[in-house]
């Protein structure tokens, strides 16, 4: 009952939203449950493997929460949320190759593998404070924050929108992309950070570290959802969507449209962060590959495929088109893009709400008719 009111009065009686919050406590229980006390002959046993992977498919959710935040309530369509996502990678990523120390091939206690290889002398001063977590898991935040805000600022200031600042968020994740894949940057080029070994001092191949990651995952999504929740519902979210609807007519009524669509843009960056820092443990390896962007684009399907200015409707979509993914990819990898090309003007001409803009008609059609049938 206290665990009851306690998402009322977090939620206000969003329905919708406590359901999906119920769904992901569920999913958070039922996942561990099934890979710890299932036999591994059962056909409900999940693997390592699995719950790994589902853990995988949650960060992608925050992820597409994310940009939901900023498209679907701010009517701003970023291209370059694969940058903020893959920058918090990078920030755990520095944090658990500092965690390596002797164990790396080349026993050095300070320099990562990839360092010793290039011949790298002392640890650049970037990647001083990554060996205490505390300060990785705030430079995960900060970092995709900060380049959000700065990035923001001189766009919302100079009024760029629509396309145009599309197009200048693609070219900001492909000019870091073509950064990362620099060796001298210090961050692994081409082949990025991997090989971790621990977390907080827990292998990363254990069952149980695995199964604290997924629930980490579960947790992040559903503080993400709920943060996301009450900023939309407060009043700068919803002068938020008001710029969306009507951003000349909210000028004209004396508010300062930049600071509120820089607001979104901050968030949204910081929460794209923390998928990105869940990511990379569960995954094993983050490289400039994470920037393309391929990968902002995909980001945008999943959005759409859901339906876009839902939030839970973004996090639905973004595990569905990666489960489709994770099939294709095994089964059909070379029709894999054109099915996802497919998809996105398949859901863009018929589905312009997404898979929740269907159901909520199928819902209204259902109730009408049985209105009808009761007179």
């Amino acid at each position: 009952m206290m665990r009851s009111n306690f998402l009322s009065n977090l939620l206000k009686g969003d329905l919708r939203a406590k359901i999906f919050i119920y769904l992901l406590i569920f999913a958070g229980v039922i996942v561990p449950l099934l890979n710890l006390y299932t036999p591994e002959d059962n056909f409900l046993h999940l693997t390592d493997y699995h719950v790994a992977l589902f853990g995988k498919y949650l960060t992608y959710g925050l992820l597409a929460l994310s940009l939901d935040l900023i498209w679907g309530y701010c009517g701003i369509l970023s291209l370059g949320h694969g940058a903020f996502f893959a920058l918090g990678g990078y920030c755990m990523g520095m944090h658990l190759m500092r965690e390596i120390g002797v164990r790396g091939v080349y026993g050095d206690p300070i320099l990562p593998d990839f360092m010793v290889f290039l011949n790298w002398s002392e640890l650049p001063l970037a990647w001083y404070g990554f060996d205490h977590l505390g300060y990785a898991l705030f430079m995960v935040i900060f970092v995709p924050a900060f380049l959000a805000f700065v990035f923001g600022w001189f766009a919302f200031k100079s009024r760029v929108t629509g396309v145009y600042f599309s197009i200048i968020t693609q070219a900001m994740t492909f000019a870091l992309m073509l950064a990362f894949f620099q060796n001298d940057l210090g961050f692994g080029g081409n082949n990025g950070l991997t090989d971790f070994k621990d977390i907080m001092g827990f292998s990363l191949q254990d069952t149980t570290t695995k199964i604290f990651l997924f629930c980490s995952s579960v947790v992040a999504l559903g503080l993400g959802f709920i943060v996301s929740n009450k900023f939309i519902k407060s009043h700068a979210g919803i002068v938020t969507t008001a710029v969306r609807d009507q951003e000349d007519r909210v000028r004209f009524l004396g508010y300062r449209v930049e600071y509120y669509k820089l607001s979104a843009f901050v968030v949204s960056a910081a929460l794209a962060g923390v998928a990105g820092a869940l990511y990379v443990p569960q995954v094993g390896i983050i490289n400039p590959g994470e920037f393309a962007p391929l990968k902002s684009i995909e980001v945008v399907v999943w959005v759409a495929l859901g339906g876009r200015g839902t939030l839970y409707g973004a996090i639905i979509g973004g595990i569905l088109v990666n489960l489709a993914k994770s099939f294709f990819t095994v089964n059909f990898p070379e029709i894999w893009l054109f099915f996802l090309g497919g998809l996105f003007v398949l859901v863009t001409i018929f589905l312009p709400r997404g898979v929740i803009g269907l159901f909520a008609d199928l819902i209204k059609y259902f109730k009408s008719k049985k209105l009808k049938t009761n007179e």
